[in-house]
């Protein structure tokens, strides 16, 4: 889905798959089990990149294929005493990973995008039998992972019986914007969809060119744009924090520093990709630090459904979003979004913060990722 046409009317982490709802109940379904020496993943980069990549875990190489702007590589990878990977790519394209095997893996790439040059993350599930038959009388959390724009968006997208499209965001940086809303709605009709001839994913036709649909029927609905990756985890039975998925994660961030946006909309800013520890009590107390411990976020998590910024009144969200937590902090010179999603063992979050007063010649910063424990 283009984010112009699909998530607002104006303008690898792949996150969690069957693993991470299924934690110690079997393999999820794809082509490579947990045991399996080669593993296959989808996956999207968040410069708006669709990507198949392979691990050999018998070789220690990982194999991919950028579909969207043609490059290709064999990587060898050595496994780190916490289980990440340090790749070591001729190309000097994909730096670092961290894989659930089978079932997840998250990559930073550092020549992505349609110029071979763009920091990004990317996110992948375990490839698998894809049909829009999986997603329809189905609804999702999303988060919008970019390198422009503000950088990310969060949500709700809901698929009719018919796999009509129903999407309701908010996007922090619109709110800094004259004349522009911070939230927005959309909807598309299911004919959009046509699944490719390979059955690992579904081609989204809107105004912009076409976009890749994939995911897996335990609940992850992903979606490849040529804006970014667009991540969406299914909805909870209740707005209320679960204690079940407190724990220490692990985790890839994408963090952008001073950034502002000039003519023609070119975001500018410092990028850096990174490893990260999150810890989440049973109470929803979140603290997120990079790998030289700077506190990355630090938050009471609050249910979307209770924060009164977002929903509860026409023109904010309409869906409360079951599952998808959020956290306001206000100071004298600025304010911060954050968004937290979980599924099973994986936690998605996002975070955007501006100067105040808010207008578009503030300058912000924001970082996302994902993690799995």
């Amino acid at each position: 889905m283009r984010l112009r046409v699909v998530f607002r009317s104006t303008p690898l982490f792949i996150l969690l798959s069957s693993l991470v709802l299924t934690a110690g109940c079997g393999n999820a379904p794809g082509s490579g089990s947990a045991s399996s020496s080669s593993r296959s993943y989808s996956g999207t980069a968040s410069v708006g990149d669709f990507m198949n990549l392979t691990l050999d875990s018998t070789a220690q190489t990982i194999t991919y294929t950028n579909l969207s702007n043609g490059d290709s590589g064999v990587v060898p990878y050595t496994v780190n005493p916490d289980g990440t990977y340090t790749l070591n790519d001729p190309a000097g394209n994909l730096v670092a990973a961290y894989e659930i095997p089978g079932y997840a893996m998250l990559v930073d790439a550092l020549k992505a995008g349609s110029d071979h040059a763009t920091p990004a993350l990317v996110t992948a599930v375990a490839e698998s039998q894809v049909t829009l038959a999986m997603f329809e009388n189905h609804g999702y959390n999303y988060m919008q992972f970019r390198t422009a724009a503000g950088g990310m968006e969060a949500g709700s997208v809901i698929l009719d019986a018919q796999g009509n499209v129903s999407v309701s965001s908010y996007w922090p940086y619109g709110a800094t914007l004259q004349n522009s809303s911070a939230f927005h709605s959309n909807v598309m009709p299911g004919g959009n969809f046509t699944e490719d001839s390979s059955g690992n994913f579904l081609r989204l036709s809107d105004q912009g060119g076409t976009d890749f649909v994939f995911g897996t029927a335990q609940g992850i609905f992903a979606v490849d744009t040529g804006n970014g990756a667009i991540l969406g985890l299914g909805k909870a039975a209740t707005k209320n924090f679960d204690p079940a998925v407190a724990g220490t994660y692990h985790a890839i961030y994408y963090q952008k520093t001073n950034a502002t946006t000039g003519q023609g909309n070119i975001e500018s800013g410092v990028p850096s990709l990174g490893n990260a520890t999150l810890v989440i009590d049973a109470q929803g107390n979140l603290t997120a630090q990079d790998a030289q411990n700077h506190t990355l976020m630090q938050a009471m998590l609050t249910p979307v459904a209770d924060a009164s910024y977002l929903y509860g009144s026409p023109g904010q969200l309409a869906d409360p979003c079951n599952g998808l937590f959020t956290f306001r902090i206000s100071t004298a010179n600025s304010q911060q979004d954050g968004f937290v999603s979980f599924m099973g063992r994986a936690v998605l979050f996002s975070s955007f913060t501006a100067a105040l007063p808010l207008n578009g010649g503030s300058p912000y910063q924001y970082l996302y990722g994902v993690g799995l424990k």
